[in-house]
């Protein structure tokens, strides 16, 4: 449903929202580490999430890295992939065709739609802020490979 991109995106935010602070702040080995995604392609996601320091804050130099504020820990989901050009998923065709509408549906339009709406839903009303909260908790985890993180 989203992309690789949106997928690391949205760990690397809910870790760093779990885990960075001011006074602590994370380098990209750990978080790269902690999410199971590579050095330099979590560098790539991280740049594009720092951008006017709206969702992750990041501060250069020897004591530098990343953080977020409680501001940005109470944006939504779907912030997260407007913020990386990763909103497409709420207006596309679910097959990717582009002239799918309503007077015009592709064969998954009408069984879609009511889907589409609520993932919608869900990525506007769920924010950061709860699903760190989910982390900490133990309720969920973030990594893919044998080591789960909390």
């Amino acid at each position: 449903m989203v992309s690789k991109t949106a997928e690391y995106a949205l760990r690397a935010t809910i870790y760093i929202a779990q885990k960075g602070t001011l006074e602590n702040k994370l380098g990209i080995e750990e978080i790269a580490r902690a999410i199971d995604s590579p050095k330099s392609f979590t560098a790539k996601i991280l740049q594009l999430l720092t951008k006017d320091n709206t969702v992750i804050s990041s501060t250069r130099g020897p004591n530098g890295g990343f953080y977020m504020t409680d501001k940005a820990k109470k944006l939504s989901i779907r912030t997260i992939l407007e913020t990386i050009g990763e909103d497409d998923i709420f207006t596309k065709c679910v097959m990717g065709l582009k002239l799918c509408s309503e007077s015009k549906p592709c064969p998954l339009h009408v069984q879609y739609k009511p889907i589409k709406e609520k993932l919608i839903r869900l990525f506007e009303k769920r924010t950061i802020e709860s699903l760190a909260e989910d982390m900490t908790d133990g309720y969920s985890f973030i990594n893919s490979g044998t080591r789960q993180i909390h």
